[in-house]
């Protein structure tokens, strides 16, 4: 599931970066200087994703280093219909707001 939303994230903002819903983290305080924190609206994958895609926009490099994750062994999963629908068309509408706003905003 994450590699399909990962495609269907690419395709829709152009981002070349392989994971666009998951993976560890780190940004430079520049970054989050530039970042209007308070304009992102999305919550779960979506955070992740509109964080990626804000800082793509403005510019900066990302950098991926690749983790492995082992199978699941108790729990559920996080993901739900809500999480999901939030990302599905939260891509677009970040997207299409990207043209009328400047990056970061």
């Amino acid at each position: 599931m994450s590699y399909l939303a990962s495609k269907y994230v690419r395709t829709i903002t152009g981002m070349t970066i392989m994971d666009t819903t998951a993976g560890f983290k780190c940004f430079r305080s520049i970054v989050l200087d530039q970042l209007d924190l308070k304009r992102i609206k999305m919550k779960g994958y979506g955070f992740q994703i509109e964080m990626k895609f804000k800082t793509w926009k403005m510019g900066f490099k990302i950098v991926e280093v690749p983790i492995i994750f082992t199978d699941r062994k108790e729990g559920a999963s996080k993901m739900s219909g809500g999480i999901f629908g939030e990302a599905f068309k939260g891509v677009i509408k970040m997207k299409i707001a990207s043209y009328f706003t400047k990056p970061g905003k």
